[in-house]
């Protein structure tokens, strides 16, 4: 039989392994919670804009979201058409579905602000064309089927990417 000192100390020792994981996991996931939004690398045009496009196709953002992508992508004008901003674009082109979709995956899954997306999207046309954006490919005669480092849309038709290399 367990005597009252003994039943206490194992009742104790239940309870520290059971509130101390618990403890420990709620604090990782406050820290992780807390954590900044990663920085986008990007390392492939075909298999990014395949990718990122695929994104703007499958997450669909809340309205808070959607503000935030407004905030972020409204004050930059589209790369293919500056009459427009990235926010709306002139048409739904590779190009632009390519921005929408990283930036939806940098709202919903990253936790980005704003300036964060506006930072991932500069990144991303960068790295696409690093020479720049004229702003007049949607107005120009075949621009919307250019590649995109030369400063094109990539075309209309996501299955066929091939204007992204």
């Amino acid at each position: 039989m367990l005597t009252r000192s003994r039943f206490s100390t194992r009742i104790w020792m239940a309870g520290m392994l059971l509130v101390l994981p618990t403890l420990a996991a709620l604090s990782l996931d406050h820290a992780a919670a807390a954590a900044p939004a990663r920085k986008a690398r990007f390392f492939d045009v075909p298999s990014q804009a395949a990718e990122f496009i695929g994104y703007n196709r499958s997450i669909t953002l809340t309205a808070a979201q959607q503000k935030t992508r407004d905030k972020a992508l409204s004050t930059m004008a589209a790369p293919c058409c500056k009459k427009f901003s990235m926010a709306s674009c002139c048409c739904p082109c590779n190009l632009a579905k390519s921005v929408w979709g990283l930036t939806n995956v940098m709202i919903v899954r990253e936790k980005a602000g704003p300036a964060e997306v506006q930072t991932a999207v500069r990144g991303w046309l960068n790295f696409v064309n690093a020479r720049g954006f004229q702003g007049d490919a949607c107005d120009t005669a075949g621009g919307c089927a250019r590649e995109f480092s030369h400063d094109g849309c990539g075309g209309m038709d996501e299955r066929n990417l091939l204007a992204a290399r």
